[in-house]
């Protein structure tokens, strides 16, 4: 299984505001594969956030082992301790009776996350900074 490290960010002006998102793609060598960013006119981090973390993995073709490194706590809680699977048994309600937040993107991310192997990542490397670069750059073009 090819292995690789994903680099992720969001960003917003605002919550809602202009946001952007941005991530960075590396091989096992630390060679640059891709870099990818975009943004919309009005959102929220945590979409942002979730969006480059969709965005990376819809990149990748093939079944992959990715290293996902994010500064997302909203993304890697609702993964790693199950939340998202369990919004989704309770038809993405949560426990107070309200509604998941961006159940859209989460609904996008599941199929993802069954097609890869994650490992999670730290947060830190010069990479995820570039992708913060990014995704301010995205936000950006719409603060305008």
């Amino acid at each position: 299984m090819i292995e690789y490290t994903i680099y992720t960010d969001g960003a917003c002006s605002g919550n809602p505001g202009p946001g952007g998102w941005g991530f960075v793609v590396v091989d096992n060598n630390n060679k640059k594969l891709l870099n990818k960013n975009g943004g919309e006119k009005l959102t929220t981090n945590n979409r942002m956030e979730l969006t480059a973390v969709i965005r990376a993995l819809d990149a990748l073709k093939e079944p992959c082992k990715v290293t996902l490194t994010t500064d997302s706590q909203y993304v890697v809680n609702s993964v790693e301790k199950k939340w998202l699977y369990n919004w989704e048994k309770k038809n993405w309600i949560r426990s107070k009776n309200d509604p998941v937040p961006n159940t859209d993107l989460w609904k996008q991310l599941i199929p993802l996350l069954e097609k890869h192997v994650w490992v999670r990542g730290h947060n830190g490397h010069p990479e995820n900074e570039r992708c913060d670069e990014l995704a301010v750059i995205e936000r950006d073009k719409y603060s305008r």
